[in-house]
């Protein structure tokens, strides 16, 4: 098996209990069932099935509670201290992610919104296209953050704001919401494909941020083993558990041919400099925008340390010069 990938033909609470080691794993990254009849939601979503592989297991409405429960500890144990992970859910069964999570000692960082491109079809309710995706992390560890893993200080969007900042929170100067990433699904017609793919680019960009070259990316739930793919185009080592024989027998072709690092080859390297208005004077102007977005930064975040980051990439300033300005002018 190559050294980018171990992926099991096997429930994911089996292998795990056989193949994982506790505090082994660096981050997860993992989409579990629907629960909410996953093999008939071609009807909601108007689609043809006939490329879809077939095999896909659902969890009952019933049985959802406790399944939660079980998985969920299964990677509190396995991630090593300090490691992360990312957890994709509809809004149905959110509720049973969360009452497992909070069961556990992980560390809630960020509850994402992730906004897609079409939604389920409707009649007599809203349409809903977004998923929620719960980031944690493990206590008793470092946890790894790559901020600058993607943009770097002088990466510009055409407006002339920070492509950093764009990144990793949107809407910054329309409104309060934050923690929505517009990442669109891709389309496949005429592709084999399983019941539910994950785009590469929401996959890219919480594998570069939370995790490093060689480290350890596990997903519980492989289905169509696109964290796997991911992990192996960033030179990660991609774990994978898919109790789907048919699934697992076509992406292991898929993945038998991909060369470790291929992501890179398109990829931009970001350029790191020290700010750009470092050690410069403050004008009051400056000092006045400084607080105006310090305070509603607040009220979105409730956290002063994410808040001061933020405000470093936007003033283009460290961190530590923002923290005094904001002690001098508003206490």
């Amino acid at each position: 098996m190559s050294k980018y990938f171990e992926c099991y033909n096997t429930d994911c609470m089996e292998g795990s209990k056989k193949y994982l080691a506790d505090d082994s794993i660096d981050l997860i990254i993992t989409d579990p069932p629907y629960g909410i009849d996953g093999d008939k939601l071609h009807v909601h979503y108007n689609r043809n099935e006939e490329y879809v592989i077939d095999g896909y297991r659902e969890v009952s409405k019933e049985d959802y509670p406790e399944f939660s429960k079980n998985w969920i500890r299964e990677t509190e144990r396995v991630l090593r201290p300090g490691g992360s992970i990312y957890i994709i859910s509809g809004y149905t069964n959110l509720i049973h992610i969360l009452n497992a999570l909070n069961e556990t000692s992980l560390i809630e960082k960020n509850h994402i919104i992730w906004k897609y491109n079409f939604g389920v079809y409707t009649e007599k309710k809203f349409v809903s296209s977004h998923y929620h995706i719960l980031y944690y992390v493990k206590p008793g560890g470092k946890v790894t953050f790559n901020t600058n893993s993607r943009y770097g200080y002088y990466d510009k969007l055409e407006n002339g704001n920070s492509k950093l900042y764009k990144d990793l929170e949107d809407y910054w100067e329309d409104s309060d919401l934050s923690d929505i990433w517009k990442i669109p699904k891709k389309y496949k017609p005429g592709a084999v494909k399983n019941k539910n793919e994950l785009p590469e680019e929401l996959l890219i960009k919480m594998i570069q941020y939370s995790s490093n070259e060689d480290d350890k990316v596990c997903d519980f739930f492989a289905g169509s083993f696109s964290t796997v793919k991911a992990s192996i185009g960033l030179k990660r080592i991609g774990i994978g558990f898919e109790v789907n024989k048919n699934a697992f027998d076509v992406q292991m072709k898929v993945i038998g041919g991909l060369k470790e690092g291929f992501y890179y080859e398109r990829l931009k390297e970001p350029e790191i400099k020290s700010p750009v208005n470092k050690g410069k004077k403050w004008e009051k102007e400056d000092i006045d925008k400084l607080l105006k977005l310090y305070n509603k930064l607040m009220k979105t975040h409730n956290n002063k340390s994410k808040t001061i980051k933020e405000l470093s990439i936007l003033f283009e300033r460290g961190e530590f010069s923002i923290s005094n300005i904001i002690k001098k002018y508003n206490s």
